[in-house]
């Protein structure tokens, strides 16, 4: 039997022994450039079949890799009615609370094709779910996972939208609005530290000169880690106190606007 027909049955079986949960939650494991990774499905069965496919979501984690938190994102769009696949970016397992350690593990991404194909990696596991609709497939990334985001909609995938959660902010690359697919939601901390003015305009620039369909918002106060309750706990055991920290309301409007992102490139009514 093939690995894409075990991993269906696997869903199947899955599905069936949770007849009475709302949320169906499984590690994927799957594998890409001879890494082996471990992504993390979640949807709700009751407003997701095979026979009638719903939006799919990719969502990326932190430069932490996948912990907790990616995941409990990814179980809040399942809650949505949306398919989350949680991407691992790392390789299974590898999840760190080092900062040191986690610009290690994110310094082999930035800057390099290697981002947008190991995030390509994961949404390929999320479309062979079989439950998805592929014309509605969204990524979604926070800090690490927004650039991530980024890189991989100017890569050409197939995808209605990205969102940029306090992301890493890169000009688009030469010749990537002839492919860019994806309109684009940025969620700026408008005080972030980590993201220079330069960069900030240079992006801007690079929509605007590129036409994409873009918005960015910035949230006032909010600096970086806005949308995580954890980031201010982080922050002291890190050394990254004013670089990171949670802000309710930036966290609150972000998602909102993500939402209503969702409704309009998935042309669902509100």
């Amino acid at each position: 039997m093939k690995p894409t027909t075990l991993f269906l049955a696997g869903l199947a079986l899955a599905a069936a022994v949770t007849v009475n949960a709302k949320l169906v939650k499984q590690p994927v494991a799957y594998e890409h450039a001879g890494v082996k990774l471990e992504g993390y499905l979640v949807y709700d069965d009751t407003k997701v079949a095979a026979d009638k496919k719903a939006p799919g979501v990719l969502v990326v984690p932190e430069w932490w890799g996948l912990n907790d938190y990616a995941k409990g994102r990814a179980e809040q769009v399942a809650k949505l009615g949306y398919v989350a696949f949680a991407a691992d970016m790392y390789g299974a397992g590898v999840v760190t609370a080092d900062k040191d350690k986690a610009n290690e593990l994110a310094s082999q991404f930035y800057g390099k094709p290697l981002m947008a194909e190991r995030a390509q990696a994961g949404l390929d596991q999320l479309l062979a779910t079989g439950l998805v609709d592929a014309s509605r497939v969204a990524a979604i990334g926070y800090c690490f996972g927004g650039s991530t985001v980024q890189a991989l909609a100017f890569s050409g995938a197939p995808l209605a939208g990205i969102v940029s959660f306090h992301g890493g902010l890169h000009a688009a690359p030469a010749g990537a609005a002839a492919i860019t697919k994806a309109k684009i939601l940025v969620c700026h901390g408008a005080v972030d530290p980590f993201v220079s003015k330069e960069d900030r305009e240079a992006f801007i620039k690079s929509m605007d000169e590129g036409k994409f369909d873009y918005q960015f918002i910035s949230y006032a106060g909010a600096i970086h880690a806005f949308t995580n309750p954890k980031a201010d706990e982080v922050a002291k055991a890190t050394g990254l106190v004013g670089g990171i920290g949670y802000n309710a309301a930036a966290d609150k409007r972000s998602w909102a606007h993500m939402r209503a992102f969702f409704h309009e490139i998935f042309a669902v009514k509100k």
